[in-house]
């Protein structure tokens, strides 16, 4: 089952869109929906329905059967990869009048260069689920946009990225190779702002691919200093090469081991978009939040990091 939202959007009665938000209940880009929902509506509740929006679960292969004959103007599908699981949402939103389809793909769909940073029309794998799912909303539909994010930052994200530094609270910090390796990190309150200018602008944003992304990159090194920073630590980081260790570098840390960021150049240039994200500020909200729960008291388990530290011979304080 997903996340189904549908709501209306506007300034005045006649400039007032239905959007309904497909949204996947799990996963990273979970968090998307729900900051796009709510910056739509102009709220600041935490429940979206107080702000007049209208939640349900449903199958998305179903959709027609559980919007029950409603009608939109703006379908974003925040749910599939591939494009078994989301052509019967393009399928029903054709059928049924929909003018601007946007979708949330990845910028992981783009090959590796020796020119980075990504930008939009860089080549991508055609063997990547999104791709599909990209191309046939082109044949479908005269107005869409896709969206390409990659890692993202902010209060109900719940993928561990910055939680695993702070797990490490007083224990050496394992990174894979150098350190020095940039990606993007962005706060999701930036990618909705961007699916909100794309609603707000459909002539800009229609048939265009924008990279979701931060408007500053960040090394894997800095990522640990600047999580200890917010957590009020010191840090010990420890590199390794992952072969000579025997470890999974997949398993062993929440970032991909190479450069992997984009640049958010169809954003600015045509939907006048502008990132805020700032991380030390937005690390140090996402550790008082951190502490909140208790997860700072939960017990850890490190197997995999001792593992790499007994091989690196590194000691660990009890």
């Amino acid at each position: 089952m997903s996340c189904l939202r549908w709501i209306s959007y506007g300034a005045a009665a006649a400039d007032k869109k239905k959007v309904f938000i497909l949204n996947t209940n799990s996963g990273g880009h979970a968090v998307i929906g729900f900051y796009f929902a709510k910056e739509l509506l102009g709220s600041g509740h935490e429940e979206i329905t107080s702000a007049g929006g209208k939640t349900v679960w449903g199958d998305p292969a179903d959709v027609g059967n559980v919007v029950a004959g409603a009608t939109f103007d703006v379908v974003l599908d925040n749910n599939g990869k591939d494009l078994d699981t989301v052509r019967p949402v393009i399928d029903w939103a054709k059928s049924s009048g929909v003018k601007h389809f946007l979708f949330i793909s990845s910028a992981g769909i783009y090959k590796p260069t020796d020119e980075p940073p990504h930008v939009e029309g860089d080549v991508v794998k055609a063997d990547a689920g999104h791709v599909g799912v990209e191309k046939y909303i082109a044949e479908v539909f005269g107005s869409w946009a896709v969206f390409r994010p990659q890692y993202m930052i902010g209060s109900g994200n719940n993928k561990d990225c910055e939680e695993w530094f702070f797990d490490h609270k007083n224990r050496p910090v394992p990174i894979p190779g150098s350190g020095m390796q940039l990606t993007n990190i962005a706060h999701v309150r930036d990618l909705s702002s961007m699916l909100t200018l794309a609603v707000e602008k459909p002539e800009a944003a229609s048939c265009n691919i924008f990279n979701c992304v931060s408007n500053r990159t960040v090394t894997l090194d800095g990522m640990a200093r600047l999580c200890a920073e917010a957590a009020g630590l010191p840090v010990e980081i420890v590199h390794y090469d992952p072969k000579a260790v025997g470890a999974d570098a997949k398993k062993a840390f929440p970032f991909r081991n190479m450069h992997f960021y984009a640049e958010p150049k169809a954003p600015k240039d045509r939907l006048g978009w502008e990132g805020t994200t700032n991380l030390q500020d937005d690390l140090k909200e996402r550790f008082k939040e951190y502490v909140k729960i208790g997860r700072d008291k939960k017990p850890m388990q490190f197997e995999i990091d001792d593992k790499i530290l007994e091989a690196l011979k590194v000691p660990v304080a009890v």
